[in-house]
């Protein structure tokens, strides 16, 4: 049998979430309302019985205080003998006497069923303090009496009335909260599929503290991390491009002038062209490092390190530059060690004093300082003027940042040197931070764990 695409459509189409809500209170609800009826009807038929049991009792009080003058007044039980209607008389009008029986004072039957069940109502006959018979009366099985019988009928069919309404009101209820629980639900799944097309900029009102209120605040926080990380990605791109182009560029202008005559191909027109393949070739490497950083592929082979040891040899390494430089070196390095590799520390030393050598004025100083400190081992490079603005500084850790005032790219930087610092540091289970300088310049202080 064929089917139109529509049809398909509409098989196809599973109930939301709303729905199976809404049918899961309302079931429970209509559930809890039908036992209530059954339990309401089983209360009642056993309690309307007792009631009448009860009343029952009253009026056997009242037939044994009858006999009990019966007998006295004839002297013996003969007169009653196998006579049901006299027994009839003797009861409350409109008594069923086949229910009642009457015996002697040895338990022998007077008039009445001789079997009695073990909860039948039983009272003595009583003249002058002497018990000379006993009569029963049968416990309810079931109502037969019309009366009784259309009073149980109208309670019973209240009982269903009052469980339909209960449904219905029920239902209204299981509407209401299905609505007011998945509404907020249903913002956050708008919401999440605004963000998977690419809308970062999204965010949903946090209404309640509940579980759902967390959600939306965690969904808030997730946006905005995306919305973070696509603004450096696309920062991160741009940067990438620029750095790149720029030395080659450079590079393929030198070319061109040697290739027109205009620039004669000499020892310096072939330097020029080595430090801006130079520049490139530093540019790839430093972004090579923060790759492997990124995806943790970037190898470490720690052991215990003493790191005034590596800052030591670092700063030898430095020597002519800061010579050149003009830049007076103060070095407290006291012993101290970590575990750690010292290939990656010497580097992000070298970064370091790479980074104060740019950017550090002629004839200015750098002091550098290694030294235990509870448990911790602080690493500190202190440089002079030119200072960082303040507002810079939660920034100089980020790839491509650099300070667009004296600490400007004019000094050759890409802006990747502190980052890799901060990756290696991160690495070590350390800490980084900067800071202004008392000498007038840069503090950049690094806390390892101490090896012990």
């Amino acid at each position: 049998m064929l089917c139109s695409p529509a049809a398909a459509t509409i098989r196809r189409v599973k109930p939301g979430i709303t729905l199976k809500l809404f049918l899961a209170i309302l079931a429970a609800c209509a559930l809890a309302a039908i036992a209530m009826a059954v339990a309401t009807r089983l209360s009642f038929q056993s309690g309307f019985l007792g009631y009448l049991d009860q009343v029952d009792g009253q009026r056997l009080d009242t037939l044994t205080a009858r006999l009990a003058d019966e007998y006295r007044k004839r002297g013996s039980w003969e007169f009653i003998r196998d006579d049901y209607r006299q027994l009839r008389d003797l009861a409350v009008p409109d008594q069923p006497v086949q229910r009642l029986s009457l015996f002697d004072a040895s338990r022998r039957t007077v008039v009445g069923n001789p079997e009695l069940s073990e909860d039948a109502a039983v009272r003595s006959v009583v003249v002058d303090d002497r018990i000379v018979g006993w009569v029963a009366r049968a416990p309810y099985r079931r109502l037969s009496g019309a009366a009784d019988l259309s009073f149980q009928q109208e309670q019973l069919r209240a009982a269903w009335i009052i469980a339909a309404l209960a449904v219905v009101l029920a239902a209204v209820v299981a509407m209401i909260l299905a609505r007011a629980f998945l509404q907020p639900v249903k913002r956050l799944a708008e919401a999440t599929h605004r963000l998977a097309a690419g809308a970062y900029d999204t965010r949903v009102e946090v209404r309640s503290g509940d579980e759902i209120g967390r959600l939306g605040a965690d969904f808030n926080h997730l946006a905005h991390a995306l919305e973070r990380n696509e603004q450096l990605r696309r920062r991160f791109i741009a940067d990438v491009s620029h750095e790149l182009r720029t030395p080659l560029a450079i590079a393929r202008g030198e070319i061109e002038a040697i290739e027109d005559g205009v620039r004669p191909l000499t020892r310096e027109s072939i330097a020029s062209l080595k430090n801006e393949v130079q520049s490139l070739g530093k540019l790839v490497e430093d972004l090579y490092q923060l790759a492997l950083a990124d995806v943790g592929a970037l190898a470490y082979r720690k052991e215990p390190v003493d790191v005034a040891e590596v800052a030591r040899e670092a700063v030898d390494a430095f020597g002519e530059r800061l010579k050149e430089h003009r830049l007076e070196v103060d070095a407290d390095l006291q012993p101290a060690k970590v575990f750690g590799d010292g290939d990656r520390l010497s580097q992000a030393f070298r970064n370091l004093l790479e980074n104060s050598l740019r950017y550090t004025d002629p004839g200015g100083s750098l002091r550098i300082g290694v030294r235990r400190d509870a448990g911790r081992v602080a690493v500190e490079f202190e440089d002079s003027a030119p200072g960082v603005a303040a507002e810079a500084m939660p920034h100089l850790f980020e790839r491509f940042f650099r300070v667009e005032s004296s600490r400007n790219r004019a000094h050759g930087g890409a802006g990747l040197g502190l980052a890799i610092v901060r990756s290696i540091v991160e690495a070590h289970g350390g800490e980084i931070k900067a800071g202004a300088s008392p000498l007038g310049g840069l503090a950049v202080t690094i806390a390892f764990p101490e090896f012990t």
